[in-house]
């Protein structure tokens, strides 16, 4: 006897999340820190290299990633440098 699946197709193989795939180590904690400088980047752009470090860092912990020093004072730096958004006014 089938077992009842409701119609619904099998699902996709996942052996290669199992065996590790072909990703690079540490790929989660760059989609997080690629995440996190882009929300920044909307958030703090304009203000300065201290309080965008400061936002970088408090958002990386949150998602559990030590941030690397030399690599967000280069974030910073660039987030800061970027001309402020100016205020969304649509309702």
């Amino acid at each position: 006897m089938r077992p009842n699946t409701g119609g619904m197709e099998p699902l996709a193989s996942v052996s290669s999340l199992a065996s590790g795939g072909t990703r690079a180590v540490g790929w989660q904690a760059q989609l997080r820190v690629d995440f996190v400088v882009n929300k920044v980047t909307q958030t703090h752009r304009g203000q300065t290299e201290d309080q965008v470090k400061q936002a970088l860092q408090d958002q990386l912990r949150v998602f559990g990633v030590v941030p690397n020093a030399k690599q967000m004072a280069i974030y910073a730096a660039a987030i800061s440098s970027l001309p402020q958004l100016p205020p969304n006014t649509k309702r």
